[in-house]
Formats: structure tokens, sequence, C-alpha cells
């Protein structure tokens, strides 16, 4: 099951992205992803470890960024790869079924090639500009999104990232997106995992009834 909230850790420090961790699961997040970027394989470790035992301790899913090998070793839920990084194909043969996959994409090509790998989601952004990320794609926008979805007509599940705070959450749901990946929203505040958790099921509510009514 891939959750339609995920959070990406943010920091200055490891340790700031583990203090970061634990709020977000403190505040009811279901679905972490560590993302430490510029440190050695060995502090990545380290890191992971951590973050592993404080997502276990309240039953939250640990994604690791990049570093399957890492998220093998630490038994986390999956990884997480950026379109530079190792081929799904290749980070399944080594993690096997039960780890989940997910893979960055940008224009429909990406979307077209990780579905061809068989990852478990897709990662679809920028939304809009965000200083999380360093040599950002196009950004997307609602139009993006609308017109991506429409053109892949795909059951796996699509994430959207970059710069979505809570006001964009309906009209991205009414692209048929599945989810929402955030980071700087969620670090700026930990309570609003709960406002985003519930538009996300409303949305989920609204289309049930729709969908309701377009069969009478």
């Amino acid at each position: 099951m891939i959750s339609k909230l995920q959070y990406i850790s943010q920091g200055t420090t490891p340790e700031e992205h583990l203090v970061n961790i634990q709020n977000a699961c403190t505040a009811g997040s279901e679905w972490v992803q560590l993302r430490l970027k510029n440190q050695t394989d060995e502090v990545i470790l380290e890191t992971a470890k951590k973050a592993r035992e404080i997502t276990n301790h309240f039953q939250t899913r640990l994604i690791i960024n990049d570093h399957y090998k890492i998220a093998k070793q630490v038994n986390a839920d999956g990884v997480h790869l950026g379109k530079t990084d190792a081929c799904p194909a290749v980070v399944r043969e080594y993690l096997g079924k039960l780890f989940i996959i997910g893979g960055t994409a940008n224009t429909l090509e990406d979307c077209k090639i990780l579905l061809e790998k068989q990852v478990d989601y897709i990662g679809l952004g920028p939304f809009k500009y965000t200083t999380t990320k360093k040599n950002l794609s196009p950004i997307l926008g609602l139009e993006g999104y609308q017109v991506l979805l429409e053109e892949l007509n795909t059951e796996t599940p699509v994430i959207a990232i970059g710069g979505i705070v809570l006001e964009d959450v309906s009209p991205l749901l009414k692209t048929n997106i599945h989810g929402i990946a955030v980071s700087g929203e969620i670090t700026k505040d930990f309570n609003s995992i709960s406002k985003f958790h519930q538009i996300l099921k409303a949305g989920s509510s609204q289309e049930q009834v729709f969908k309701l009514d377009s069969n009478n």
C-alpha cells in the first residue's frame, strides 16, 4: 500500500533529520523517506539505522533515498531512486519483491521507463519551485499533471512532489494523482500532517461519491 502522504526528511545535519523524522512520526506520519545528501555511506548507514528504530516504534514505513544497499542493510520498507540512480530492475533483483521501489520522473518518457521497470510508485514533479532540491527539473504545475496522467492512464500510484502546501492538495487531487510527498511545509509545522491527511481523505471520499453519482 503506497501512502497518500509521504514525508521527506529535511535537516542541515543527520541529527536534525532524525529529530524531524521523530516529530513526523509523533504527528501521525505513516510514511517517511530519509533523504540525506552530501554525506558518506557510513554516516547514511548509521542515520538509517536510527531512523529505522524510530519508524519501527511508530509502525511507520521507512523509505531510503538513493541508497538501496543501505535500505536492505537496515531492513527499510523500500527505496526511492532518482533519475541518475541505479536501474529499478537491477535494484529489484537485489532487494527482492517485498521492498517498495519508487522512482523520480519529470516527463512522460521518464514515467514510461519507470513503468517498464515495474516500479511500485512514481514520484512525479516538481509541482512548483522548491528550494529543497538542487538542479530542479522543469516545473509541471496543475496542467502538467493533468496532461501526463491522462496520457499515462496507469494504475501505478503517481505521487506529486515539489513545493506543495495545504492549499495545493485539493486541486492536485482533481488531476487523479494518488497522493503527495511533502518536505518543507511539514518540517515548518508538523501539526500540518493531520491537516494534509484530512484533505487527502476528503478527496478520496468526494471521488467515491462522484463515481457513485456517475453510475446512477
